[in-house]
């Protein structure tokens, strides 16, 4: 009689075989084969498996690491797991809805840490991070702005069409080890500076009636990054403070995230209808204001023809 043929299943391999193999998942791969059995579950909670997959997929945090910075990033309080976890989905657009006025009680992050990586075609092309002390005054009352690469310190881009640049922006809080994601990743807008010509790729998370927007600058002459920064305006297109801003910030870290295909489309079109908002509020303005100086203008004229014909009268 012919042998009874035997099942083999995949955990009848040699477990650094599937961990080897699981290292080469990305994120969600990684995440769903951890939910297939009790084996596969143990070896996806392996951190050497998810830093290695945080340094593929932000090669700043490699940088950070490199640079001795390993007390922000993928240990002590920031596990690789938690780091993911928190970064790689975006934040719910109604995660950060703090009051900016100081009512909230959450407290604030005293310094936070800004992991930038810039994307052509799927290579990096600049990865860099950039500490900021938030305790001053100075910062708290200021509006809140972040440069990663400036004008005079521009980054050389060959050969780089600018719709095609990709950018994520994790702002990270060393205190408590949280972090979120910032950037839609792809753009949300591309145009032209009217003064100086260059290309200004902009990306936007809409958090709590607020926009966070990341603005990458190309000189087509040049071929160089001149400017990539991050600056956030609320509903009226104003700038919001260092402080409001922090707020926003911890309310979005503490709040869940959404995951799924489509979150940059779904960042794309929140962003949309967050600029089509603030045009309409600026419309709205500019007819309440245009009607202010016709009331105005009416009651001037009627003073200055009673006074006329009150001095004819006489």
């Amino acid at each position: 009689m012919a042998a009874a043929a035997t099942t083999i299943t995949m955990e009848d391999l040699p477990g650094d075989v599937l961990a080897c193999a699981l290292r080469r998942l990305d994120g969600l791969s990684l995440a769903t084969a951890s939910c297939a059995t009790a084996g596969l579950r143990a070896l996806a909670e392996d951190p050497e498996t998810w830093r290695a997959l945080c340094l593929s997929r932000w090669p700043s945090l490699a940088a950070a690491a490199a640079a001795q910075q390993q007390r922000c990033f993928l240990s002590g309080a920031v596990s690789p797991r938690r780091l993911f976890a928190d970064a790689f989905p975006f934040p719910c657009v109604n995660a950060a809805a703090a009051p900016l006025d100081g009512d909230d009680q959450r407290p604030l992050p005293g310094e936070i840490v800004s992991a930038v990586d810039v994307y052509h075609r799927g290579a990096a092309i600049v990865s860099r991070v950039v500490e900021t002390s938030t305790s001053s005054s100075w910062f708290l009352t200021s509006p809140f702005c972040v440069d990663v690469v400036e004008c005079k310190n521009p980054v050389t881009a060959a050969s780089v069409s600018p719709a095609e640049l990709e950018l994520s922006w994790i702002v990270v809080d060393p205190a408590s080890g949280r972090a979120v994601n910032v950037s839609s990743r792809r753009p949300v807008a591309v145009e032209r500076h009217w003064y100086t010509g260059d290309t200004l790729v902009r990306y936007a998370v809409v958090l709590g009636g607020c926009k966070f927007e990341a603005t990458v600058s190309c000189s087509e002459d040049t071929g160089q990054l001149t400017e990539v920064s991050l600056a956030v305006d609320d509903a009226d297109g104003a700038a919001v403070s260092g402080e409001g801003c922090l707020r926003l910030l911890a309310a979005a870290m503490a709040g869940p995230r959404k995951g799924g295909k489509n979150q940059e489309e779904e960042a794309k079109r929140r962003y949309d209808e967050f600029v089509r908002r603030k045009r309409g509020r600026k419309e709205s303005k500019a007819r309440r204001e245009v009607l202010v100086d016709l009331c105005c203008s009416a009651v001037s004229a009627v003073a200055v023809l009673s006074f006329l014909a009150a001095v004819v009268l006489r």
